[in-house]
């Protein structure tokens, strides 16, 4: 059962910011303002329709003590009660405690782990998947590094992903991916496998992360192109060192100064990240079933293709569609993720 207190608390602030802002919301901050209502409305939306629910079948069952109403409402209840609980959920759902950083754009690193030259190849089919994925979505898609093999793979590439509620929908995707199949490279026609790492990072923001001048190193370097194609004659490249965790940044872009600008933009998103990480490390006791729980050495999912299949092991799904999957098709295991990690949330709550 939903606690009703609960439902009016944020009606009423949800009627509270919406004279505010029809005051013009003076003295206040618009923007932030302006996020928690858009935020809040789904849910009251949801709440509208559920007292709703409940009121019509509390009228049902007082016409059920006339006998003139009485046919009619034997009629209506059944299904009024029926619907009950999916609406129990569905408001529960709205009422679960969000991720801050959801509605961020996202940082996505992809590189090779196991298996040679085929988990390079594999790595930049991974990346391609990614890119029309966010092309479904109407995302942007900005490579902000990218190191080639000679044979089209891919050593290191990170992303900048930006659009609507990037981060919510691709967080479930960090973790090992796997894939059997027939290297090109095979005469034998062996099936083998190997591996790719994913590491999707909430983007941070200047209120998040202050970086000291005195904790970083910035050099800077002549940049290259793959096989020596497109070299850039100036040292334009930028690497940023952060002494106190290590961690190295490279952007290679021909603008040395926008160079600098991105290099310490994915400094930040990877503390900002680190941090989250020691945040969730904390918490991890009581969530340890959490399908986004961002490790990124679980091994979360498999692509067969000579089965035409892909499993992912966190939900034991397994769909027999990996050319779609491949093309970006990725929704269907997304939602299905979302879905079964809203449903351990519920079952803490409830529990």
């Amino acid at each position: 059962m939903v606690p009703l207190d609960k439902l009016e608390q944020i009606t009423s602030r949800f009627q509270y910011l919406e004279a505010v802002m029809a005051e013009g919301a003076a003295g206040e901050d618009i923007a932030a303002l302006s996020k928690e209502y858009s935020d809040l409305r789904p849910v009251v939306e949801q709440i509208a329709a559920y007292k709703q629910l409940v009121s019509d079948i509390e009228e049902a069952e007082m016409m059920m003590d006339d006998p003139e109403m009485r046919e009619l409402a034997q009629e209506e209840l059944p299904a009024l009660k029926a619907a009950l609980p999916d609406a129990e959920h569905d408001l529960q759902i709205t009422l679960l405690p969000k991720d801050e950083a959801d509605a961020r754009p996202a940082m996505l690193e992809i590189r090779p782990g196991t298996g040679g030259d085929e988990a390079a190849l594999f790595a930049g089919d991974l990346v391609r998947m990614y890119q029309r994925y966010c092309e479904k979505r109407g995302w942007k898609f900005n490579i902000v590094e990218l190191n080639e093999t000679e044979l089209g793979g891919v050593k290191e590439c990170v992303a900048n992903i930006t659009g609507e509620n990037v981060f919510a929908r691709m967080k479930y995707e960090s973790g090992v991916h796997r894939v059997q199949r027939v290297p090109e490279t095979e005469s034998g026609g062996r099936v083998h496998t190997s591996a790719a790492t994913v590491a999707v990072l909430p983007e941070a923001k200047d209120v998040d992360i202050n970086i000291e001048a005195g904790d970083i190193r910035i050099d800077t370097m002549r940049a290259s192109g793959s096989g020596g194609q497109h070299v850039n004659t100036t040292d334009s490249a930028v690497r940023i060192t952060h002494l106190p965790t290590g961690i190295i940044v490279v952007s290679a872009e021909k603008s040395q100064h926008r160079n600098r600008e991105i290099a310490m933009q994915v400094l930040k998103t990877r503390l900002y990240d680190a941090e989250r990480q020691r945040l969730h490390d904390e918490r991890s006791d009581s969530r340890k079933s959490q399908v986004g729980s961002g490790d990124r050495s679980e091994r979360i999912r498999t692509y067969n293709f000579p089965q035409g299949r892909m499993s992912d092991h966190r939900i034991n799904l397994t769909l027999y569609k990996l050319d779609q999957i491949m093309a970006g098709d990725i929704d269907e295991i997304i939602d299905a993720l979302t879905a079964d990690d809203q449903a351990t949330m519920l079952a803490e709550m409830n529990g």
